[in-house]
């Protein structure tokens, strides 16, 4: 697994703020092939809990912040890619990462933005 696939919330928070455009970490690595290389138990687990933090704070301010749909959306996305090309415990951190992130939202501009979020992060995340 690349090393910064476990670094900090902080990393994958920056990241994600480039979405629309590809998101990549600092060294070039997609959020979809931190997940399908993790092999390793700890690894999936450490790279859970930082998605899952990330995940949690978005969709905190996705109702009232598009942009914060958006890196959402993605972020859900680019996990489903890379959980798919992966099966086990993969895709269990998929679940996990889509329950964590799965806001009700009212407005359909936030909702809409989480929609092509997940798509392009299937697409290319």
């Amino acid at each position: 697994m690349p090393a910064a696939c476990l670094g900090d919330r902080a990393a994958l928070a920056t990241a994600l703020a480039g979405a629309p455009a590809q998101v990549t970490l600092a060294d070039g690595t997609l959020l979809s092939r931190c997940v399908s290389s993790a092999r390793a138990e700890g690894d999936l687990q450490a790279l859970g809990l930082a998605l899952t933090q990330v995940a949690d704070d978005l969709r905190a301010r996705a109702e009232s912040d598009i942009d914060a749909a958006l890196q959402l959306g993605y972020l859900v996305g680019s996990v489903r890619r890379g959980a798919a090309a992966t099966p086990g415990l993969a895709a269990q951190l998929a679940r996990r990462v889509e329950a964590s992130s799965s806001p009700q939202l009212a407005d359909p501009r936030p909702r809409a933005q989480l929609e092509r979020g997940i798509r392009l992060g299937e697409a290319g995340g």
